[in-house]
């Protein structure tokens, strides 16, 4: 018995002192303590799990050199060789957090994001055609956002002290020419496109990416939808006209098409409602359109979008110049547009995206002289009455292609560099009060290169990179503009960032042909921001400085038209935003409000000097407001707008000094303009529903308040009248039913 417990004994000695004592601490690379690390030997049972202050300690009887793997959730994991022999070694690591999606800092400076899905989205994209002053029209729900114009009287974005010019809009990576409607005089028109057609909206205001350019202040970045959930069919009747379409998917679910027509007519409520235009040709439209979708056996997709539209319309108003005279303005559009896309993979975190578009489009406007009985006069004397006898046709085709190669890494690095071209020819023939005509013919091709690249290197700090170079053969010259974007995020839900960019710009259409030797417009942009974001709130803050280069200066052409002369222009924009989203503090409500403050100041066209644009407000602001009442399947939207008024000139040429001066200045009165809509759903909660319906009731200000946006002035100044909207109030009744989609948790999902 002495023997086995000596001998067992023995045994049981050796064996402890063979063991060896591993140990040490687990931190972040900040040195903070990680809890809950797992330290195992690999191939054995030997192992720990890290204590409330990242400690850990265990034995092995291993020996030799060996691997230590320590691996926690969310951070990257790490394999350590060690070498174990008769002595206690002890080993500290830091671990490297992992850049995920859900943690990662969002580059946002200068950016609005509209989605279902994006984590950085501030708008969803039932927003953009819920909101109240907006009326279905996908720029002007953008008016509620900081950074933009109250602009009635023309139609585009007016962001930062830009002008509508200065923002560009591009649908699946391809510009987009002609996207509103053709202009009238002293009416805003909207967009030509569906708002359910887009899946995704990226608003800049300022620094926007690489892989877009040709735009001073803004780019609006619309990303089309895929394939629909299933074949469905939709109904579309209202005051202002009826539509329809049908998008089928295939069983398979790898392809499907589409195809819609939408007849618009204003008759009913131009009738009902009072227009300031005597309009003997009442607006009408008619739109069809066709896309197909279909996956690639990459996992890619290719999508195609065509569209034709044709509208046309007449009003007479009040000559200016006269007490008895009218101007009598007809137009008649028809504009055709094409985009194809495809998206595919090539392995290795390689991704392939070519986009083209083509579209034409061509005008037949036409003003002419009436007297009171609407008949057709022509007054030589004094001769600034006969110019206003003519007609003016024009026409434009434009294509636009997009190579783009992206490559991600891990962390969310990335890579992409591609190149674009950009093709136009437009024509225009001008005819006089006496028959005598003036052609013109303005073309480019534009061919850019650029490369941007994501560099995260944490989740707290990560860097967007880029640059673009374009030459223009319109003007012969090259331009390289670089592109800085930085992110820190500060706290679990606050960031910072910050954007620098340099953008460049050709010469507007109705400025050209110029003289030779024009260059680009250029701007530079510095913006700083500050955002906190939950699921329930956002807070959002910026401040911008933007500088104006080589702005276009106007003088004579040889036919009296105001024409591009140099680039000797300047300016500035500055100026700092709020928006604030809250979806929680108040039950089952949602609303936004947002404000902007803008100084600028701006030496182009025919400016005598440094003047604040007429398009240009000191003070705007927005609030928005949503609440759903589900008993009553009835969603209230209200907005109010709110703009201090714009500063309106009369510029004229004093040809004793030989330069333009101000003969006339003032401020317009503030602009207010409370607008709400109404949403009923009757079939909300009924289960298998085969058709799902939507009525809408909308009215634009409400409370009728004035409005005026600028002035007109007389041929000598003498006589001066306000610009406003066509009627004090507009007022929407439609009816929208889809076939074959219940879309009735995706209603209440979205507090439509």
């Amino acid at each position: 018995m002495k023997l086995i417990l000596t001998t067992a004994l023995f045994f049981w000695f050796g064996l402890c002192h063979a063991q060896v004592k591993i140990s040490g601490k687990i931190t972040d690379n900040k040195n903070r303590p990680l809890s809950g690390a797992s330290i195992q030997l690999k191939d054995t049972y030997d192992g720990a799990t890290s204590d409330s202050l990242g400690n850990y300690s265990f034995t092995s009887d291993e020996k030799g050199v060996k691997d230590l793997e320590v691996s926690i959730s969310g951070y990257n994991p790490v394999t350590l060789k060690i070498t174990l022999e008769n002595v206690p070694v002890s080993f500290n690591i830091a671990l490297k957090e992992q850049i995920t999606e859900l943690k990662a800092v969002v580059i946002s400076a200068g950016t609005f994001e509209a989605s279902d899905k994006a984590k950085g989205a501030v708008l969803n994209s039932l927003d953009v055609v819920t909101t109240p002053s907006a009326n279905g029209d996908i720029t002007s729900a953008f008016k509620s956002l900081p950074g933009t114009q109250q602009v009635g009287e023309s139609e585009g974005l007016f962001v930062r002290g830009g002008s509508a010019t200065e923002s560009k809009i591009f649908i699946d990576g391809s510009l987009v020419n002609n996207f509103f409607y053709s202009s009238t005089p002293g009416i805003a028109t909207r967009g030509r496109f569906n708002p359910f057609l887009f899946k995704g909206t990226v608003f800049s205001t300022g620094g926007y990416s690489a892989l877009y350019g040709q735009a001073l202040s803004s780019a609006l970045i619309l990303e089309s939808v895929d394939f629909p959930d299933r074949s469905e069919a939709d109904l579309s009747i209202s005051v202002v006209g009826i539509g329809g379409g049908i998008q089928k998917l295939a069983k398979n679910k790898k392809s499907s098409w589409g195809v819609s027509f939408n007849h618009t007519n204003l008759w009913l409520a131009f009738n009902v409602i009072k227009q300031r235009q005597d309009y003997y040709k009442v607006p009408v439209a008619n739109q069809g359109d066709f896309n197909f979708r279909i996956r690639t056996k990459g996992g890619g997709m290719v999508k195609y979008y065509g569209y034709i539209s044709q509208n046309s319309t007449a009003f007479r108003v009040n000559d200016i110049d006269s007490t008895v005279l009218k101007n009598a303005f007809s137009l008649d559009n028809i504009n055709i547009y094409h985009n194809l896309s495809w998206k595919e993979r090539l392995g290795k975190g390689w991704r392939l995206n070519v986009s083209g578009s083509f579209s034409t489009n061509k005008d037949d406007m036409a003003n002419e002289m009436q007297d009171a009985a609407n008949q057709k006069v022509i007054i030589s004397t004094p001769d600034f009455y006969a110019f206003k006898n003519f007609n003016l046709q024009s026409g434009g085709t434009y294509a636009n292609g997009k190579l783009l190669f992206e490559k991600k890494f891990n962390g969310m690095n990335a890579v992409r560099f591609g190149a674009d071209y950009f093709y136009s020819n437009e024509k225009s023939t001008y005819t006089l009060y006496d028959g005598s005509k003036y052609d013109e013919k303005v073309g480019d091709k534009m061919v850019a290169g650029f490369a941007e690249t994501d560099v995260y290197l944490t989740n707290n700090l990560a860097a967007k990179l880029g640059g673009r170079i374009e030459h223009s053969s319109l003007m012969n010259k090259w331009n390289i503009a670089p592109r800085a974007s930085l992110a820190y995020k500060t706290g679990y839900n606050t960031q910072v960032s910050f954007a620098y960019g340099i953008f460049y710009q050709n010469p507007e259409r109705r400025i050209l042909p110029g003289v030779a030797g024009l260059d680009f417009s250029k701007a530079s942009h510095y913006i700083l921001q500050f955002i906190k974001q939950t699921k329930d709130y956002t807070f959002r803050t910026e401040l911008f400085h933007k500088e104006y280069d080589r702005l276009y200066k106007t003088g004579f052409g040889n036919n009296g038209r105001e024409v591009a002369a140099n680039t000797n222009g300047t300016g500035y924009a500055k100026g700092v935003e709020l928006f604030w989203r809250d979806k929680k503090t108040i039950k089952n409500v949602d609303y936004w409000f947002s404000y902007s403050y803008l100084d600028t100041k701006r030496d182009h066209l025919n400016f005598p000097g440094r003047i604040t644009p007429s398009f240009a407000a000191t003070h705007t602001a927005s609030f928005v407001f949503k609440r759903f009442v589900l008993p009553w399947k009835t969603g209230f939207n209200f907005s109010y707008n709110f703009a201090t008024g714009r500063p309106y000139y009369r510029i004229a040429y004093d040809n004793t000094q030989n330069k333009y001066a101000i003969t006339d200045e003032g401020r317009t009165i503030n602009y207010n303009n409370f607008s709400f809509s109404v949403n009923y759903l009757p079939g909300l909660g009924k289960q298998n529903a085969k058709a799902f319906s939507v009525f809408v009731l909308g009215i634009n200000n409400v409370l009728g308040q004035d409005q005026v946006f600028t002035y007109n002035y007389n041929n000598n100044g003498s006589r001066k009248e306000a610009v406003g909207p066509p009627s004090r109030r507009f007022v929407f009744i439609g009816c929208f039913i889809s076939f074959g989609t219940d879309r009735t948790q995706e209603a209440i999902n979205n507090n439509l």
